[in-house]
């Protein structure tokens, strides 16, 4: 617990209303996304950060007196990211929520780390420009924790994850101090990479408070396929063939039966799901190009034994598809109490074995699963329904949870696309990476965080 005279100093950096201490504040603040639940003890302070300032003052303070400090975004991940689990000071960002610049010439964007990343999209498309990276809850989820937890998304394929956006960063470390890491250039080759250390460090490091983002063209336009296969083995066979072909659609997901089924129910929008898989793919960029382009792969499929295509031909339409695939956590949580959801990644050719094993897993571990995921990349991700207020059902999971990681680890995949590893994962680090590797980036940490402050028990 943190004594008074610590209170009354955080009260003093940020004021009375800008720290929380009630009990049922600084439950609902120790909870994330995570299916965690009981989480092992609660923040002592929630503190809303509002400039860099008053977080050097809280760190100077947290370091002096050994106090955990974990920055939190929207809370939307799903690893247990943001969970507290010693205690300490929550910093909440979502006070420091400004876009500090959109610079068309040089294509960028200075923004705060509470900035969320839909509206960022929104803004640069303003100007015609791009920020690429869309988690599916895009509307909520923050820059600071995108960047902690290098967020992907269905554009991953084509565009890249986050770590391919970030120019320069601004760090606060642990004893306080200011690190502006990186530089506002195009190229930069200047001593180690430093912002790609921090980038998936999840808050262990340093905490984020501001960026510079790279932005791109917006293209022209885009339109949605939805290709319908008899198999996970086809639609696969299907992705490889498109891309042996020279075409590089902005998506390329993947969705079960189950899933397919799942979703219409929740959200009717026509999905097709008597048929075992279902393509998502996106094409993007000249207007001129859509037409050949979907033309190209639909003649590519056709050859490919789908069973049937189906083609927006509005923005109308493309959105209710994407709400549809957008909603399938949300449809999955109609099955049951709760839902958990992995994050693995193969190579593209082990992705039939690898659903194939995870249905198989499930089915033994009397389990229900929903696969979908980005294909492009390899990236699955098993929803499970489950009632975790259930002891059989919790015991089956763990099992589960187990057996595809190591499942992934043995098809030459490795344990997160996107999500992060927080403290849900972390027990499998030791399987994912090389032991020296592992030692060094223990080493960076003691490095930047002598006194193991800045969220600690998480990566590993």
């Amino acid at each position: 617990m943190l004594t008074t005279k610590i209170i009354n100093k955080l009260k003093s950096v940020v004021s009375d209303k800008n720290v929380l201490l009630e009990v049922e504040e600084r439950f609902v603040y120790s909870q994330d996304a995570t299916n965690m639940q009981n989480v092992p003890c609660l923040a002592d302070a929630v503190v809303f950060v509002e400039n860099e300032t008053q977080i050097q003052k809280i760190l100077k303070l947290a370091n002096e007196n050994k106090i955990p400090v974990i920055a939190r975004g929207a809370g939307t991940n799903l690893v247990g990211a943001c969970i507290p689990l010693c205690g300490g000071i929550i910093l909440n960002f979502s006070k420091m929520n400004k876009i500090l610049e959109i610079n068309p010439s040089n294509m960028t964007a200075k923004v705060q780390a509470g900035v969320v990343v839909g509206k960022l999209a929104e803004e640069a498309s303003k100007y015609g420009l791009f920020y690429p990276p869309d988690p599916s809850n895009l509307k909520v989820s923050t820059i600071g924790g995108s960047i902690a937890l290098n967020s992907g998304g269905a554009k991953t394929f084509k565009y890249g994850s986050t770590k391919d956006y970030v120019i320069s960063l601004k760090i606060v470390t642990a004893n306080g101090e200011i690190m502006n890491i990186g530089s506002n250039t195009a190229k930069n080759s200047t001593g180690y990479q430093m912002p790609q250390l921090f980038i998936g460090s999840e808050g262990t490091l340093g905490i984020i408070v501001e960026a510079v983002l790279k932005l791109i063209p917006k293209p022209e336009s885009s339109k949605v396929m939805l290709a319908y296969f008899d198999s996970i083995s086809k639609a696969a066979c299907a992705v490889n063939k498109i891309i042996e072909e020279k075409l590089y659609p902005a998506t390329l997901d993947i969705m079960d039966k189950t899933t397919l089924k799942t979703i219409d129910d929740f959200c009717p929008t026509g999905l097709k799901y008597n048929y075992e898989a279902a393509l998502l793919i996106e094409v993007d960029g000249y207007e001129c190009s859509l037409d050949w382009q979907q033309h190209k792969i639909s003649s590519i499929l056709q050859n490919l034994e789908v069973k049937d295509i189906v083609i927006s031909n509005s923005q109308e339409e493309a959105e209710k598809i994407w709400t549809a695939r957008r909603s399938a956590f949300g449809a999955c949580a109609k099955l049951a109490p709760n839902v958990e959801t992995g994050d693995i990644v193969v190579p593209r050719e082990k992705i039939p074995q690898l659903v194939d094993e995870i249905r198989e897993i499930c089915n033994k571990n009397n389990l229900m699963v929903c696969i979908l995921g980005h294909i492009g990349d390899g990236n699955i991700h098993p929803h499970i329904p489950l009632d975790l207020n259930n002891e059989d059902d919790v015991k089956n999971y763990e099992k589960a949870k187990d057996e595809i990681h190591k499942l992934a680890l043995n098809l030459g995949g490795t344990l997160s696309g996107e999500h992060g590893i927080g403290c849900e994962k972390s027990k499998y680090m030791k399987f994912a990476e090389d032991s020296i590797a592992l030692n060094y980036m223990k080493q960076i940490k003691n490095v930047f965080d002598p006194r193991n402050i800045l969220n600690p028990k998480k990566i590993f």
